[in-house]
């Protein structure tokens, strides 16, 4: 690998993988299209495809989740938005009108997740619909679409870590990514010469993540004890995860005064509250089940005295 890198290029020296020219965004008729953009238009459709389909074999109307992800979409987005620039009020307290700008960035994946569970709580109480079933049903779809979406910030170049020298270390141009990400342990560690840094892949240790817990999602959805475990076992699972990776990255947003990353405090906390529901949900219905073995049982001994 080169010294100098050009600005469109990225790197995984160590892997020996070297990608040049690779774009941000690409026009049509003159109108630039961020890659960004269609990959998270991708990764929707491929989501709601997979519930569509999990609704299907469940025996569920799939045209219901077609009707939901309209106002999922939209109150997702909103969520994302709100999420990040509550968390970054500096960036837009002297320009408000710049919080309706998305094309400059700034959409967070917890606020996107937040708002969708509420618009589907919305949705089944208006529906009168099961809301634990038909989040269980979303869920993988929901999974899927981030395994896919966090290729939009491989484009992008952002959502990374700090100073990486292993085996998956990313090599990206200096001019490529915003200063404000650049940390002092990526510039010690960047030789007389050279002109990129190397990070930690967040993007991909994320990726990576959401597709293990999808496979066991999927995998375990046929074994599920009640409605609603997979929901949680999805909550418990990204949150646990998310709350290892979020460690690493060097764009945290932040909760003022105390400067602790709002994602690590949502991942644990998700993950502790999910599992602790988990086993309570789990010891209920034990006892349930002990309780009318025991009335059963109780009943056919009355009948055969009876007898």
């Amino acid at each position: 690998m080169t010294d100098i890198m050009n600005s469109t290029d990225i790197a995984f020296p160590n892997l020996g993988i070297y990608l040049e020219n690779v774009p941000k965004s690409f026009s049509v008729f003159g109108v630039s299209i961020a890659f960004y953009g269609v990959i998270i238009g991708c990764a929707i459709i491929c989501g709601i495809l997979l519930a569509a389909h999990e609704a299907k074999v469940t025996g569920q109307d799939p045209d219901m989740y077609w009707d939901f992800v309209i106002y999922a979409i939209i109150f997702s987005i909103i969520g994302a938005r709100l999420y990040y620039v509550i968390f970054s009020w500096d960036k837009y307290k002297d320009n408000l009108l710049s919080i309706l700008n998305l094309r400059q960035g700034g959409l967070a994946i917890y606020g996107a997740v937040i708002a969708a569970f509420l618009t589907l709580y919305v949705y089944t109480r208006v529906k009168k619909q099961n809301f634990f079933l038909m989040a269980d049903t979303a869920v993988p779809g929901l999974v899927l679409g981030q395994v896919i979406g966090r290729w939009g910030n491989f484009m992008n170049r952002e959502a990374f870590g700090d100073y990486c020298g292993g085996l998956f270390a990313m090599a990206l141009p200096v001019e490529a990514v915003r200063e404000n990400e650049i940390t002092q342990a990526m510039l010690d560690h960047m030789a007389e010469g050279v002109n990129y840094v190397l990070v930690h892949p967040t993007f991909l240790y994320e990726s990576a993540w959401n597709l293990c817990l999808l496979i066991f999602l999927l995998v375990y959805r046929s074994h599920k004890k009640f409605d609603g475990e997979i929901m949680l076992f999805y909550l418990a699972g990204y949150g646990i995860g998310r709350f290892f990776i979020e460690g690493l990255r060097t764009d945290q947003l932040l909760i003022p005064y105390i400067n602790v990353p709002i994602s690590q405090v949502i991942g644990i906390t998700a993950f502790v509250v999910c599992v602790i529901a988990d086993i309570v949900v789990r010891v209920h219905l034990r006892h349930e089940s002990n309780y009318l073995g025991e009335s059963r049982s109780l009943a056919d001994n009355q009948k055969l005295g009876r007898e």
